[in-house]
């Protein structure tokens, strides 16, 4: 338990390699899990765009309105 064995200083290699190593690696991928957010919320408003439907307001003509007040 003291000291890592070299499988565990690998593993810290690689993990630090994939996160740090390369230009803008962390950038890139957080910019693409933005996109997919995006895209994921997107999708949800159109759909309820889709489900809602406008209410039909049935308006009184004027003559009717003054049969209704009397």
């Amino acid at each position: 338990m003291g000291s890592f064995s070299i499988w565990h200083w690998l593993i810290v290699l690689v993990v630090f390699a994939l996160l740090f190593g390369g230009r803008g690696k962390i950038s890139s991928v957080m910019g693409d899990a933005a996109k997919g957010i995006r895209a994921f919320r997107d999708g949800l408003k159109n759909d309820d765009v889709e489900d809602t439907k406008p209410e039909v307001v049935k308006t009184i003509p004027e003559r009717e309105k003054d049969e209704v007040r009397n």
